[in-house]
């Protein structure tokens, strides 16, 4: 099979690029992979499917989107909810009609008359103040032949807005965890929490946690890591809670590089949200992969993370209670930590290796095409068993063992 590949590519500032240069060698090692750079107008002639990484920045995905359309294919939804995708392809193209008529689609009457008032900039921009309201992801999957997603929360927005086609989970490759040192950033416990400091990443409740465990745990330390985003006075929040010296560290832009040594020296990892897009998180992932005990927002894909591995924090009026007990138990029971990084480095390693991954796409991709649908792992699973036991895996009978397992897995 050749497979043509849209996807935002380093060096783009993307985590979906980053995701793309840990796939790739993995697929390449398995099928013939064509890379479609960024502006090319036509296809490549002569393969057999097409496969786009679809997120919600319009700068990184436009295109893809705008080629998609042309020619419909295979579709990774990394966010469910495009809202700020489509208002780019088409808004912000001069399109009004296109974004009239989708509101309408989805959300009646009422959504078309709220695309009059973004227009007439009479309301907020929807895909700034309610994105997650208005998701306006069938600009994506009526072009769909087959979807492959991340979580089960995907998988079932995308049935409930009416997709009918093939639908493959396929976990998020994690990146080996690099040789690099770890940063430690002060004594005792740190608590690090990296990417965009905002309201919707809640900041201002941790930083309430924060302040609550360091009553008990004077050696807690938070290490805030990221840009934050314009109209966040994070300063403000700082000096009311009393962390403007003590008991925090706070670090803006930081290289790959920086950052995997920061993560390595941090104790604990904290990453909230809410509403949840439908994305998963390279930061959790890259958490896994250090074996780092993990404390998550109770939603969307971060609610399908083992409870062994992460705890999950639902946003509702409990949200800081139980954030500074979950933060408590961190702090004060180092076993705790253990064992919860050693669970989520197995998990890294079972079940979202690059290669393993590849295996899971390349099945997906193979029945979007019609071809013979074999899942590679339990081939090599197969050839692993027989040859324990004296078999040659190339045998005729271990193939069609190999082959009739597949089909009881994928079917």
């Amino acid at each position: 099979m050749k497979l043509a590949y849209y996807s935002p590519l380093t060096p783009e500032k993307s985590g979906i690029a980053a995701y793309s240069a840990l796939l790739l060698p993995a697929l390449r090692e398995r099928i013939e992979v064509e890379v479609v750079k960024r502006g090319r107008r036509r296809g490549p002639r002569g393969t057999d499917t097409a496969l786009y990484h679809v997120g919600n920045d319009p700068s990184a995905h436009g295109w893809i989107v705008d080629a998609l359309r042309k020619r419909p294919g295979v579709v990774v939804l990394h966010d469910f909810v495009l809202h700020h995708l489509v208002a780019g392809v088409t808004l912000a193209r001069g399109n009004r009609d296109a974004y009239l008529d989708l509101m309408e689609r989805e959300h009646g009457v009422a959504g078309r008359l709220l695309a009059y008032g973004v227009m007439d900039k009479r309301i907020p921009a929807l895909w700034e103040s309610r994105a997650a309201d208005f998701p306006l992801a069938t600009y994506v999957l009526d072009h769909a032949t087959a979807l492959i997603v991340h979580s089960r929360y995907v998988r079932e927005r995308a049935r409930v807005a009416g997709y009918a086609g093939p639908i493959d989970l396929v976990p998020h490759p994690a990146w080996p965890a690099p040789g690099i040192s770890a940063e430690r950033v002060a004594d005792g416990t740190v608590v690090g929490c990296f990417g965009v400091v905002n309201a919707s990443k809640r900041i201002p409740e941790l930083l309430r946690a924060i302040a609550d465990v360091r009553r008990g745990h004077a050696d807690v330390t938070l290490l805030l890591v990221g840009p934050t985003a314009p109209g966040f006075d994070l300063d403000r929040r700082l000096q009311r809670l009393g962390l403007t010296r003590d008991g925090i560290v706070r670090e803006s832009w930081v290289d790959e590089r920086r950052l995997w040594a920061l993560m390595a020296g941090s104790d604990v990892l904290v990453n909230l949200r809410h509403p949840t897009m439908g994305e998963t998180s390279g930061t959790v992932i890259r958490g896994l992969s250090l074996g780092k005990p993990l404390v998550v927002s109770d939603v969307g894909w971060f609610s399908e993370l083992p409870r062994d591995v992460a705890l999950a924090i639902p946003p509702d009026d409990d949200e800081v209670a139980t954030l500074t007990a979950a933060l408590e138990l961190l702090a004060s029971q180092p076993e705790v930590r253990v064992a919860m990084g050693a669970n989520a480095a197995e998990l890294a390693r079972r079940e979202h290796g690059a290669g393993r991954v590849a295996e899971l796409y390349v099945a997906a991709l193979e029945r979007a095409a019609g071809g013979a649908a074999v899942d590679h792992a339990v081939l090599r699973e197969v050839s692993e068993a027989a040859s324990e036991v004296g078999i040659s895996a190339e045998t005729a009978e271990a193939k069609e063992i190999a082959r009739r397992l597949a089909e009881v897995e994928l079917g």
